[in-house]
């Protein structure tokens, strides 16, 4: 019963992320904003609602670490995981924003949270509203940049010429049932494989660390790879950075701010290893993959997550 739940909770997710993406790149048209700005908003907030209930529930029940150590373990999963994966498939092209504005602002998240858990090893409720102040100060400046820019670009009368267009009404319907999807599907994911998981003896240490941080952070996955086959790569780029910076910003602001976090158990090495994350996408936008994420890279980031979790176990 629980294969036949996984298999279900998969096809679930291929096409909750399939409606997603749909909707999102027609609202990007209709709103006329470039579908990166889709993705780190809409579409990043959205599928890093596991993280966020998960996070919250931690937070209540006194477990701020497991709050703190999910954050961290679903940013590095989305960078070395999602983008290496979605590379594999097709390059992934850097913007010059992306590497001027985008990519600094996920590393500037980063270093906030580590000066936050430097100072005095927690992260308090002042520090949980600057970072939530943060949050929106920085959604509002992107898309406001990101408006006065393209209305300043001449329109060309052929955009969008020959491409069907989605009904309006669909749109907000095919974004809400394309999440929905994803986040039950996900739910349902984790809670069969980590079911199997048991079931064949392995470790409670292994499938948190594997199961859990990876199964909260599969509808960025899911959504990420739908995105990387219909032409959408911007779309999977602004998810990933969208939703790690969602995660420090917005998750960890909202919860330390309804109760301080501690760093328990969670070690500084996995919060440098978040941050080199971060870092890692820059050095690759700027020196390795020349402007763009390679297959070969992706490789490389698949490798150096395996390499985490080998030093992890």
């Amino acid at each position: 019963m629980e294969y036949l739940i996984l298999v279900g909770a998969l096809a679930l997710i291929i096409v909750g992320a399939s409606m997603l993406t749909d909707g999102s790149v027609a609202l990007a048209e209709r709103l006329h904003i470039p579908e990166f700005i889709v993705g780190l908003t809409i579409v990043a907030v959205g599928t890093s609602t596991p993280e966020l209930v998960v996070s919250m529930l931690a937070a209540i029940g006194g477990h701020g670490d497991m709050a703190i150590g999910n954050v961290v373990g679903s940013n590095i999963f989305n960078v070395f995981v999602i983008l290496g994966v979605c590379a594999l498939f097709a390059p992934i092209v850097f913007t010059k924003k992306n590497v001027r504005r985008d990519i600094p602002m996920c590393i500037g998240a980063s270093i906030a949270f580590l000066v936050a858990t430097l100072l005095g090893g927690d992260i308090t409720r002042v520090e949980g509203i600057i970072l939530l102040t943060a949050y929106v100060a920085m959604i509002w400046w992107t898309i406001r940049a990101d408006r006065a820019e393209m209305s300043a670009e001449p329109k060309t009368s052929n955009d969008g010429a020959g491409k069907p267009k989605m009904a309006t009404w669909k749109i907000p319907v095919w974004i809400v049932l394309g999440l929905a999807g994803l986040i039950y599907g996900g739910n349902l994911f984790v809670s069969s494989a980590t079911a199997i998981a048991k079931a064949l003896g392995v470790s409670e240490a292994v499938i948190a660390i594997t199961l859990l941080a990876g199964g909260t952070s599969l509808p960025e996955l899911a959504s990420g790879l739908v995105s990387i086959f219909k032409g959408s790569p911007s779309l999977a780029l602004g998810n990933v950075l969208g939703s790690n910076i969602a995660n420090i910003l917005l998750i960890l602001g909202a919860c330390s701010t309804v109760t301080p976090l501690t760093m328990g158990n969670v070690s500084m090495f996995d919060i440098y290893v978040a941050v080199a994350a971060s870092a890692v996408i820059m050095i690759s936008a700027w020196i390795i993959g020349r402007d763009k994420l390679t297959r070969i890279e992706g490789v490389l980031f698949v490798a150096c997550y395996a390499a985490y979790l080998y030093v992890l176990l």
